[in-house]
């Protein structure tokens, strides 16, 4: 924006307004039922008083060309202070005279349309061109006339490279100014505008704006010929400077800062001269505010310090309460171990109680079956004494057999054969006897013997199934073994790696908060690989178990553990907080000089494992002793050591206080180091057992062979027996018989029957005897077997307790490491407690120390100040103050001399600090004021843009209606539109106009061309008494214009697109003329305005210019045309610059001169 755009915003809004004002004044004068013509008699009571009036300053009083454009000289042309003509065939320097006058008043090439860059006005061959024109300087309006006088020249030079230079001479001739700020000076002061169409318009400017179609350009015409489009500008300026002036004085701001701090430095620097005594009661008085300043920091200190020690004394119940809940449960938890513990102990008593019982009645049972075996000898005995004596019989029957002979030979046949006969049965008898009790003793033999058979393969039975689960689980940890060679991870299940895999998985996509440990057994390693059993037997079931730090992560795992182990035992889940520092376990941890602790002997990388198995077996605490002598040596001494509850030895033996346990298994499964030595020794031992198996197999296989055969051997020996038994008694019933007959006795026989009978008597006696000792053998055979079972029977029931017993040695395992885990944890809240009496122990030496302290700071400070000083500034910022004080006191003393300097320093910094402060104080006033002045010049924009259209229309309509157009004219300012609608002329005007063109050829008929135009006039007031009122609306910021037609009128309004081209440029010069009529320039310029007319529309409209310029005599016009206006009325106001014709032959024009007329 240039320096007239600035200089000038005010002082044209101020014309502008001034003008609308004095025509809004002229409006009000106006007689409603005297319009003849409104714009001559608009202007001629608003532009001027008299016939003789002349504008005195701005009109063009002469132009000279000299090698412009394609003319080597052109002028000087004198020109009119009213009306000029300036004619001329096309080529004759028209146009030239025109562009001239824009480029010597300041516009650009553009503005002329006749080439974009001022070189291309340089005629061909010349350096240089010159351009002159002559301003009158005169009346009220002139510019700087004591410098100038009563003319103002401009000399315009342009070079070929397009530079121009500007001289303003005075009337003398004389060079006032070359600057072209001068010349925009002088053109705001004279209102003159070469840029604005409706001061110059040209050719090409006619053609776009008014010719155009489009009602955007006709608007954008109307907004630059009111210069409201310079005004928008203008606001637009202003808005953007204000911007600018706020960013200025928020930079002046942050610099008044600045200014403001240098300028406290100067006062301080300057008070100092005033007086050290000052600075010295000051130094004074802080140094009492930093004696009390201590004191209250001191006191801010205590009071927390306090505040905390009485809290910590509140919490010490909370500790009080937790180790007292631990108490309980480790009571409980030892309650129950006790119980177990008795329970196991009244197993083991039952087991001990039951032990004499089975001693006694396995002892019974040996002695029942010596007594048996006594028994049986002495069956056998009876049985051989009974064959002797049964042989004793047969010898002396024989004998009595022979004697009964010789005397049957006297008694007679039939006594000997019944005698015989008898013997006979007898014999019998004895041999069926004999053969019965050796059948029944068989039986026996049998029966036992398939008794203790089947007793045997029940029990070799069940040796052989425990050695085949023993098989089986040897040969799953020889496979276990053979996988954990590339994968240790097997050992602890084959499950193991899936599950592992998952929780990886799983902790990859954030479903643990923190990662799960385990199994623990595989996150350790030992030391010393002979203590693996003890380890695995110390550890136990910790080995397979996992850690949670949290219950979301537990539920989480106990899901993946879920879907591994379908159906089988899973891992322990041992849930506790991770803490990744290892425990202190300092104060309860063994430390024997010769037997490490279970976890000095392990090699754990990760604190998480270390610290759970701490918590839940006390590791820490238990000793590893390789002799379980020694062991129990060296636990179960008067001084066993200390913080040690347990030890365990090598093979796994368990050694407390009072006694000890021998371990259960005998190898170690998960901690061992050599594989290979593993997998060998159990495959060695597995051949061993499946050895040990076959050979009980095939004892198996040769008891169910004996089974059988003894079974098939009573079966027939019993079979034998009942048919012995059924021939016995027939052979006692024949016997019987026969002895009923009575005999003859012989006298030589009765010492021999009687032997006879004595070797029966002692043969009864002696079977007798047989049957009662095999009848005794067999209640003994009974007795041994009841005695046997009874042995079997209590031997059972002890080896069912002994199994009782697994399940509660278990669980009192179990309650041991709940035992030890409610210690651990008694014991850690014990260690918290003792610690948090000691942080208590500690904070109160401390309260004390700073009460101590306080009381001290108070003593000094008293004696600094006796009264006490509220001090609301901190110790550190006294003792600053201080600092800076003492130094400023102390480089005051030394600069004392400096005086004048620090003076004048203090004096410019606040003559500076003041100027700055005014200044922005001053900016931001003016902008608070800019901003009011901008909303009402807007305000005033908006109103002075719907005056200035308003009077627009009006005057167009008033122009229309003088030759008996009417029309509309609508303004859209929303969307910067301008739209003019015009019907065509009625034909009797038509006629008419036709007529009077006839009458006016010539220049003897002016008269009568006079008194039609009176007629016209008439027929000017008939016209409005026929049309309407003007109606003007107002709609949504479209102001509308519609001239209704009166009477008698039936023409349709038409939109100027659809005119011909002279009723257009007719219609075009209305508009001109209408925008002439509300705008302000002190010379008008049209170029070739009837270009597109029709002789009888160019002759109106000249008469309508006339009019105009006739009633604007302060104003001076300047028209450009090819016609000859040989036809226009002679007068002293009009002047007419005849243009040579082109010379064709030549390139140069020859000097044209004006004729006047």
């Amino acid at each position: 924006m240039s320096k007239r755009k600035n200089s000038s915003v005010s002082e044209s809004l101020n014309k502008r307004v001034r003008a609308v004002e004095e025509e809004d004044d002229d409006n009000d004068n106006v007689d409603d039922n005297d319009q003849d013509d409104p714009v001559l008699s608009q202007v001629q009571d608003g532009g001027s008083g008299g016939d003789d009036v002349v504008r005195d300053a701005g009109i063009v009083e002469s132009i000279t060309l000299k090698n412009f454009m394609c003319h080597t000289l052109l002028g000087p042309f004198a020109f009119g202070s009213n009306v000029n003509f300036v004619v001329g065939n096309n080529g004759s320097g028209k146009s030239a005279v025109l562009t001239a006058l824009i480029v010597a008043l300041g516009g650009n090439a553009q503005a002329t349309n006749r080439g974009s860059s001022l070189k291309g006005f340089v005629k061909e061959g010349e350096s240089s061109a010159d351009v002159s024109v002559t301003l009158r300087n005169r009346g009220k309006d002139a510019y700087k006339p004591e410098v100038f006088g009563p003319a103002i020249t401009v000399d315009l030079r342009i070079t070929r490279e397009g530079l121009r230079t500007y001289k303003l001479k005075s009337k003398s001739g004389q060079v006032v100014s070359t600057k072209k700020e001068e010349l925009m000076s002088m053109l705001d002061n004279f209102n003159i505008q070469v840029n604005n169409p409706i001061s110059v318009l040209t050719q090409e400017m006619s053609k776009y704006f008014l010719h155009s179609k489009g009602e955007g350009d006709k608007y954008k015409f109307f907004m630059k010929a009111t210069q409201l489009d310079q005004m928008r500008e203008d606001f637009v300026y202003i808005k953007s400077t204000k911007h600018v002036t706020a960013d200025k004085v928020e930079q002046h701001s942050e610099h008044l800062k600045d200014i403001k701090q240098n300028y406290r430095e100067k006062e301080e620097c300057y008070k100092s001269l005033t007086s050290l005594d000052e600075m010295s009661t000051k130094l004074e008085e802080l140094r009492k505010q930093m004696a009390w300043a201590l004191v209250t920091e001191m006191e801010k200190e205590l009071e927390p310090m306090k505040e905390k020690l009485q809290l910590d004394r509140k919490s010490t119940e909370k500790y009080d309460e937790k180790v007292d809940e631990w108490k309980h449960k480790v009571e409980e938890s030892e309650k129950k171990y006790k119980q177990i513990q008795e329970q196991l102990e009244g197993i083991t008593q039952q087991v001990q109680d039951l032990q004499p019982r089975c001693t006694e009645l396995k002892a019974e049972a040996q002695r029942r079956n010596t007594l048996l075996k006594s028994c049986e000898v002495t069956v056998h005995r009876c049985k051989a004494n009974l064959r002797d004596l049964e042989k004793d019989k047969a010898q002396l029957s024989t004998r009595i057999n022979d004697l009964k002979l010789s005397i049957s030979q006297t008694t007679g046949a039939e006594s000997q054969a019944r005698t015989e006969h008898m013997e006979q049965i007898k014999a019998e008898l004895e041999n069926i006897t004999h053969h019965i009790s050796t059948l029944s003793q068989q039986t026996d033999q049998y029966q036992h013997a398939c008794t203790r058979l089947k007793e045997e393969h029940g029990k070799i039975g069940r040796e052989l199934a425990v050695l085949q689960k023993s098989i089986d689980a040897n040969e799953r940890n020889v496979r276990t073994l053979e996988s954990s060679r590339s994968n240790r991870l097997r050992r602890f299940g084959e499950h193991m790696p899936a599950l592992l895999t998952a929780i990886e998985e799983a902790h990859k996509r954030g479903q643990f908060k923190q990662k799960p440990r385990g199994p623990l057994g595989y996150l350790i390693s030992l030391k010393d690989p002979e203590l693996a059993l003890a380890v695995e037997v110390c550890l136990k079931g910790q080995l397979q178990a996992f850690t949670c730090d949290n219950y979301e992560d537990e539920k989480v795992l106990q899901g993946l553990m879920a879907r591994a182990y379908q159906g089988g035992r899973r891992p322990t889940i041992i849930t506790s907080q991770f803490i990744p520092r290892l425990h202190d376990t300092t104060r309860r941890a063994v430390n024997h000089p010769q037997y490490p602790s279970v976890l000095q002997a392990l090699e754990i990388e990760d604190h998480i494992v270390a610290n759970c198995l701490i918590d839940q077996r006390g590791i820490e605490s238990i000793l590893l002793i390789k002799n379980r002598t020694e062991a129990r040596r060296v636990m179960q001494s008067r001084n066993p050591p200390q913080n040690c509850y347990l030890a365990f030895s090598k093979d796994g033996d368990q050694i407390d206080n009072s006694r000890s346990y021998t371990a259960d298994q005998t190898r170690a499964n998960y901690l061992s180091g050599d594989v290979e030595e593993e997998i060998r020794h159990l495959q060695k031992e597995i051949e061993n057992q499946k050895a040990q198996a076959t050979r009980i197999q095939q004892q198996i296989k040769k008891i169910n062979e004996d089974i059988k055969q003894n079974e098939g051997l009573l079966r027939r020996t019993y079979m034998e027996q009942k048919t012995t038994k059924d021939k016995a008694t027939k052979l006692q019933l024949e016997l019987s018989d026969l002895q009923n007959v009575e005999e003859p006795q012989s006298e030589d026989l009765n010492p021999l029957e009687e032997e006879l009978q004595e070797i029966i008597t002692k043969i009864a006696s002696k079977r007798a005897e047989y049957e009662e000792t095999r009848n005794q053998m067999a209640n003994l055979r009974t007795s041994y077997e009841e005695a046997e079972q009874e042995y079997k029977r209590h031997k059972e029931q002890i080896n069912t307790i002994r199994e009782e017993a697994d399940p509660i040695k278990d669980e009192l395992s179990k309650t041991d490491q709940d035992v030890m885990k409610c210690k651990h944890h008694k014991k850690h809240y014990e260690e918290k407690r003792s610690t948090h009496l000691h942080n208590i122990q500690t904070l109160e030496a401390n309260v004390k120390s700073k009460e101590q302290e306080h009381q001290a700071s108070v003593a000094k400070a008293t004696e600094i100040s006796p009264e006490r000083v509220e001090v609301r500034r901190t110790a550190k910022s006294l003792d600053s103050e201080i600092t800076r004080l003492k130094a400023k006191i102390s480089s005051q003393q030394e600069q004392q001399g400096d005086r004048e300097e620090i003076v004048r320093q203090y004096h410019e910094a606040l003559e500076s600090y003041k100027n700055l402060t005014h200044q922005v104080k001053n900016l931001n006033s003016f902008i608070k004021c800019l901003d009011n002045v901008m909303n009402r010049r807007l305000y005033v924009y908006a109103e002075l843009r719907r005056f200035l259209s308003a009077r627009c229309k009006y005057y167009f309509d008033s122009m229309l209606k003088q030759r008996g157009y009417t029309g509309s004219m609508t303004f859209d300012h929303k969307n910067e539109t301008l739209s003019i609608s015009v019907p065509p002329a009625p034909e009797n005007q038509q006629q008419k106009h036709q007529e009077e063109e006839g009458e006016m050829a010539g220049h003897r008929k002016e008269k009568e061309h006079n008194r039609k135009e009176t007629e016209e006039e008439g027929q000017g007031d008939h016209d409005r008494a026929k049309w309407g009122q003007i109606e003007v609306k107002m709609e949504s910021g479209v102001e509308d214009m519609v001239v209704q037609p009166g009477q008698g009128s039936g023409t349709d309004l038409r939109d100027m697109r659809s005119l011909s081209g002279g009723e257009r440029s007719f219609s075009t010069v209305c508009f001109v003329l209408s925008l002439w009529a509300i705008t302000e320039a002190p010379f008008r310029c049209l170029d070739e305005f009837d270009v597109y007319m029709d002789m009888v529309n160019r002759r109106i409209s000249m008469d309508m210019m006339l009019k105009v310029a006739a009633g604007q005599r302060k104003r001076q016009f300047i028209f450009l045309t090819p016609q000859s206006m040989s036809t226009l009325p002679v007068s002293e106001n009009t002047h007419i610059l005849r243009m040579k014709d082109p010379d064709r032959s030549h390139n140069d024009s020859p000097t044209n001169h004006d004729n006047h007329q």
